[in-house]
């Protein structure tokens, strides 16, 4: 998913995903954020969901020495994120990413966030950054809601007044210049369990922002069991179904592979009746009505337009609501062209559109036993089903 980007680098906002883990505590056998999480590797949802963000200008992402195969199978064909390769601890993979975006040319500001919890939505990211417009960090926080104790001797000590106790969450948001500074001041003291600490003690403030209950950290085994990956999550399934006219003189588009053809079809865009199909799947699967709420036909900005774009979009809306697409199955139905000879290439090109494998994406054909205007050869008509799981309000 591409990520905006013409601002100057002194403006944007960076952020930097710490990979770099290996995982002791969860008990797995390879390191948790390349474990599957509801449906892919963890680490790629953090990847999906700040790529998709309009104002997270650059994405880093930090791993371990001999992860960097690992983690390009994880992202697959995302794009636009760089690697960085990380320390002994947690700190110091932070301070080697901050480095590398120095070295790069820096930024405005910088999101530091766990790959350890992928559900994190656009509405936590962009509390943070409205923070920064007037704070120099910001950090998403949730109540305690159990009673606390402190312990002494593996007995009851006393108990802890809980309205005093907030639990923290990545992404932590802050100056990039002043965090630098801070891990410059800070490097090879103790151990710090995340930057806010840092921050603080280089005699910073750091205000606070709603968390979210979704973006919890994948930890313990039980975490990723079917319960800990799928229990705040809610199944959507979306359906769309379109038709265009044959047509002499147009060019014949279906699932962004152009198919030489006596007849193309004939639409405000390039027509292609499969992609236009599958928008409105992905669009009903979160209530976001359809593809002509969102590009109007009498839009003249949308004449000959790639419908490619209008899959994208609608997935980048998913991903917005921190929703995750599972698999999308589509029919066109026609009597010609044949579809067999394309059906791999166009299955390529939407598991690419919309950032998912190629076994999450189907495309099949059939005919109409020549009936109907299908049959007649006057135009092509398609069906499409989007499943994707979406976080629960």
């Amino acid at each position: 998913m591409p990520m905006a980007s013409p601002r100057h680098v002194s403006e944007q906002n960076h952020a930097l995903i710490v990979a770099a883990g290996v995982g002791a505590r969860s008990g797995l056998d390879i390191p948790k954020q390349f474990q599957p999480v509801d449906g892919k590797p963890m680490v790629r949802h953090s990847v999906e969901r700040l790529a998709a963000h309009p104002d997270i200008d650059q994405l880093w992402v930090v791993v371990a020495t001999g992860q960097e195969e690992p983690i390009e199978s994880a992202l697959g064909p995302l794009a636009g994120h760089k690697l960085v390769i990380g320390g002994a601890t947690r700190q110091q993979s932070v301070y080697l990413g901050l480095k590398a975006i120095r070295e790069a040319g820096g930024a405005k500001n910088v999101l530091v966030h766990d790959a350890a919890r992928p559900f994190l939505s656009h509405q936590v990211i962009d509390r943070l950054l409205d923070q920064l417009k007037s704070q120099s960090a910001a950090i998403p926080v949730l109540p305690s809601v159990d009673t606390m104790i402190q312990l002494q001797d593996g007995q009851l000590d006393r108990a802890v007044d809980r309205n005093s106790l907030w639990r923290v969450q990545t992404p932590q948001a802050f100056d990039f210049l002043k965090l630098l500074a801070a891990h410059d001041d800070f490097a090879g003291g103790v151990n710090a369990s995340d930057d806010a600490q840092i921050f603080k003690a280089a005699g910073h403030e750091v205000a606070v922002v709603d968390g979210d209950e979704a973006l919890k950290k994948y930890t313990m085994p039980a975490d990723f069991g079917e319960e800990g990956t799928k229990q705040m999550r809610q199944i959507r399934t979306g359906m769309g179904y379109d038709v265009h006219q044959l047509v002499a003189g147009e060019e014949l588009w279906l699932g962004g592979l152009k198919i030489d053809h006596d007849k193309g079809l004939s639409g405000h865009s390039d027509a292609d009746v499969l992609l236009h199909a599958l928008t409105d799947a992905l669009l009903g699967a979160i209530a976001e009505g359809d593809i002509g709420d969102h590009f109007p036909p009498t839009d003249a900005k949308w004449r000959g337009a790639a419908s490619s774009q209008f899959a994208e979009y609608a997935a980048s809306l998913i991903a917005e609501k921190g929703g995750v697409i599972h698999n999308v199955d589509m029919t066109l139905i026609c009597e010609a062209p044949k579809m067999k000879p394309h059906r791999e290439a166009i299955r390529r090109n939407i598991a690419e559109i919309l950032g998912v494998e190629m076994d999450q994406v189907s495309v099949k054909a059939t005919t109409t036993e020549r009936l109907g205007f299908t049959g007649r050869r006057e135009g092509i008509a398609a069906q499409a089903i989007a499943t994707i799981s979406l976080e629960k309000n």
